[in-house]
């Protein structure tokens, strides 16, 4: 990315009827729906779309002529970053606003769209970002651009006794930051990790999950303590605070390992939001992390747009 302070809009563009291109104005407002009086404005996540120069340049020279500000329905047309390398979550302070970017590139109408019938091509669906409004005002060209990539707060706890205390080395926990790595990659983010290796402490484990919840992070994950032993009590710890169950990923996690491995089915894992945070209670073995968060990557991008009230589908 392009230092912060390099980028900048350079117009601002608004149109009455979806699917046509923008004319820029003096400057927009930002409301809580979009942009004031144009087309694209409305209470979804797709409020506000934006378009870089380095897009068009790359266009004007496949098409061989110079393209207007607007011609490709965006409302903001930045320079000093390449938009489509952002990620869903990242936010654009220009000047007194705030926006989220929610989508990057869409779905394209083709000859359905007035955009591709005048200019032959389009450019929004593969590079152009959408967002919406965190906080409103004006905008106008020449306004600065401060891009904040999303940092997801991660904690990891591992509950061992012998672990804590040196016998052994903690693997389960390492094993799931090594997934989480692979995960926030795939997805262009970047978490950060705090990683806690207590004892089989009901009342550590739970000042930790209260921790978590207090100071929003985005999400916490335990391994150990699933099983039946006299020490293991993570689920129920985690149930007292957990506000909204999710069942489902750890019902079928069982189902799928148990049918070959019936001892799978012993596992007492759970899933759910606390507060704002997502939470994963798992079992303590490498393989089952392993086995674990395999599927839990699967639905993990789709549960954090939910969660976000960001309605992709």
């Amino acid at each position: 990315m392009t230092s912060e302070s390099k980028i900048k809009v350079v117009s601002v563009n608004i149109s009455e009827k979806k699917g046509t291109v923008k004319k820029p104005v003096p400057f927009i407002e930002l409301t809580t729906t979009g942009v004031l009086n144009d087309a694209h404005a409305g209470n979804w996540h797709r409020m506000v779309s934006l378009l870089g120069t380095e897009s068009f340049r790359k266009f004007e020279m496949e098409a061989k002529r110079e393209v207007q500000y607007g011609e490709f329905a965006e409302n903001i047309t930045t320079e000093g970053i390449v938009l489509y390398e952002t990620a869903p979550l990242d936010r654009l302070l220009i000047g007194e606003t705030e926006l989220e970017i929610t989508q990057i590139g869409k779905k394209c109408h083709g000859k359905g769209c007035a955009i591709y019938n005048e200019v032959g091509n389009c450019v929004m669906p593969k590079e152009g970002i959408f967002a919406r409004v965190l906080k409103g005002g004006p905008v106008k060209s020449g306004d600065n651009v401060e891009y904040l990539q999303k940092v997801f707060k991660v904690m990891v706890i591992t509950l061992s006794d012998r672990a804590s205390s040196g016998v052994y080395d903690d693997l389960s926990g390492p094993e799931i930051i090594n997934n989480l790595q692979q995960f926030f990659s795939e997805n262009r983010w970047k978490f950060e990790t705090d990683k806690q290796l207590i004892p089989d402490s009901p009342e550590i484990f739970e000042s930790l999950l209260l921790k978590a919840r207090s100071e929003n992070y985005d999400m916490v994950f335990s391994t150990g303590g699933t099983g039946i032993g006299p020490r293991d009590y993570s689920p129920e710890v985690a149930k007292k605070l957990i506000d909204k169950e999710i069942p489902g990923i750890m019902e079928a996690i069982r189902m799928k390992f148990g049918a070959e491995k019936p001892n799978a089915l012993l596992s007492r894992g759970v899933a759910g939001l606390m507060g704002n945070t997502l939470t994963y209670v798992l079992p303590g073995s490498v393989k089952a992390i392993k086995e674990y968060m395999g599927e839990i990557k699967i639905t993990l991008r789709h549960l954090i747009f939910m969660q976000k009230g960001i309605d992709i589908h």
